[in-house]
């Protein structure tokens, strides 16, 4: 795989950069600059060298949100980084032709023209048109065949930059476990899941399903989950896993009925059963005690720790377990390997980043890179 260090020539020449600036915000203000840290090295590579730097991204999912308020927190970072309220088009290229050799351009929100996310191969030649060279540096879209990631390889020279290499040599290595090894994988959606369990099930030792992810498991396995969230359907494929002796499910959970569940503060009217307790008016909300005690056993003796989503329903305010095993995984000798979105927000309200060995970019990118072994946005690098 090429990267940004094998393009020959730098100066002055128009280089598309896509970038990941979907970060979330809050009131119109960037609440987190995890991923913006991340893309700086690569940015600054470029610029340093005197290319003319353009960055194209996607914020949200409506295809509403705008990139103006990253600008300004990338332009807190980095100098000389100007923002232009359009994607594509002639008075794009004008700004383009006009920025001085080291400088930044952030473009609109790739999502505002439905031809991303349906890579529409006009509007990848459009994007194409933009530059000479194409940088992929958005690890966590690299799964998505929109036009950004996989049509304008096509059209223009083509490399990684050094987020998008250091995944790919980082998860490759995570492939390849020290022993004994430890995965966690939660969140929810079984199906999107399936694949990267079965991967990890035949490369590490015991593999944690958590979350949302664990009542589908729990379902599968005769167990009440009440109104807590589940596939609609208990696939042959979820009975196969069971039958696996590396797989280790939640022994205990955290509960309460659905009128609770807007006041995760309210301590007394949640209740810790293990999982034969659950009643029926009741929704699972984060791993028990006992579970949190079990797992965090699990990880004595691994070498290898892997992990990707929150273990109880983060997003709502149920994150005791979570950040319990953030700690516990901090403090830890073992190589760990963490991502996703609210496992990131864990550790980073925490201040632990530093205290493990690798934290990806990516949540559905990282899943599915350990379970392909690579990505449509990679191979359309070549």
């Amino acid at each position: 795989m090429r990267t940004v260090r094998d393009i020959k020539i730098f100066q002055n020449i128009p280089i598309v950069v896509r970038t990941a600036m979907n970060v979330p915000l809050d009131h119109g203000e960037v609440a987190n600059i995890f991923r913006l840290k991340r893309a700086l090295p690569t940015i600054q590579f470029l610029a340093e060298r005197g290319a003319r730097v353009v960055l194209v991204s996607h914020i949200g999912e409506a295809g509403t949100e705008t990139l103006a308020p990253v600008a300004r927190a990338l332009g807190r970072l980095l100098p000389n980084v100007t923002f232009f309220g359009e994607t594509i088009g002639p008075r794009v290229r004008d700004q383009i032709r006009n920025l001085l050799p080291g400088h930044i351009l952030v473009l609109e929100n790739l999502r505002r023209n439905k031809g991303e996310v349906g890579n529409d191969p006009a509007f990848a030649k459009e994007l194409a048109a933009l530059g000479d060279i194409f940088v992929q540096d958005s690890f966590d879209t690299c799964h998505r065949s929109h036009a950004s990631i996989v049509g304008v390889p096509k059209l223009l020279p083509s490399y990684a930059g050094f987020v998008v290499a250091e995944e790919v040599r980082q998860l490759k290595q995570a492939l390849i476990p020290t022993r004994p090894s430890l995965a966690v994988i939660s969140g929810a959606k079984f199906s999107t899941k399936e694949a990267v369990l079965t991967k990890l099930l035949a490369t590490y030792d015991r593999v944690f399903v958590g979350g949302a992810l664990a009542n589908d498991f729990l379902k599968a396995a005769g167990h009440e989950v009440g109104k807590s969230l589940v596939s609609s359907t208990v696939s042959d494929e979820i009975h196969q896993l069971l039958g696996n002796h590396k797989l280790v499910l939640p022994v205990d959970v955290v509960v309460a009925t659905t009128g609770d569940l807007l006041a995760p503060h309210r301590d007394s009217e949640k209740r810790v059963v293990t999982i034969d307790q659950i009643r029926k008016d009741e929704v699972i909300l984060d791993a028990g005690t006992r579970t949190r005690l079990f797992l965090d056993a699990l990880t004595d003796d691994a070498r290898t720790i892997l992990w990707n989503g929150p273990l109880g329903k983060y997003e709502d305010g149920f994150v005791a377990a979570t950040d319990d095993f953030a700690q516990v995984l901090a403090r830890h000798k073992a190589r760990s390997i963490v991502g996703g979105g609210d496992t990131i927000a864990s550790i980073e309200k925490l201040r632990l980043l530093s205290q493990f060995s690798f934290v990806s970019t990516g949540g559905g990118a990282m899943l599915d890179f350990l379970a392909a072994g690579t990505l449509v946005g990679i191979e359309a690098l070549g």
